[in-house]
């Protein structure tokens, strides 16, 4: 295993074989990263506030924006209000295949959004997708 500057990464979308194909996808980089799986924004949020769980940090989120029973934007306003200390050491990049300009002028502009990518994820977006937010920049 490949020390990784992540220690989990949450796919948070309801397509279950995106969903798979992500996380083979993933461990095949023999990174030393947790990996689990929810289908809407609802499970996410309990996922990360469950004190049993205990994802440790720094986090990637990887987020659809739609789906059933929560969807992207519900979750990013559910988000607004876990605790600080998880969403400082948590990164959320949007997934998406949506070509809608609106949609995509409103990921860019909102605050919890630290990156967008488009469907499906390779190696070469997914180690960007690191090198971006996890070495060359932090939270403050």
């Amino acid at each position: 295993m490949i020390a990784s500057p992540i220690k989990s990464v949450v796919l948070i979308d309801d397509d279950e074989i995106s969903n798979l194909f992500n996380k083979i996808f993933i461990r095949r980089l023999d990174l030393d990263i947790e990996i689990e799986t929810v289908a809407n924004g609802a499970k996410a949020i309990a996922l990360l506030t469950d004190q049993k769980t205990r994802l440790e940090k720094p986090l990637l989120l990887l987020l659809d924006m739609r789906m059933p029973v929560m969807d992207g934007w519900k979750f990013l306003e559910a988000y607004d209000s876990l605790d600080e200390e998880l969403r400082n050491e948590s990164f959320i990049a949007v997934l998406t295949t949506s070509e809608n300009e609106k949609e995509m002028i409103s990921a860019t502009k909102n605050p919890n959004i630290d990156a967008i990518i488009r469907k499906p994820l390779s190696e070469k977006k997914f180690t960007g997708l690191i090198q971006k937010l996890f070495i060359r920049k932090k939270k403050t």
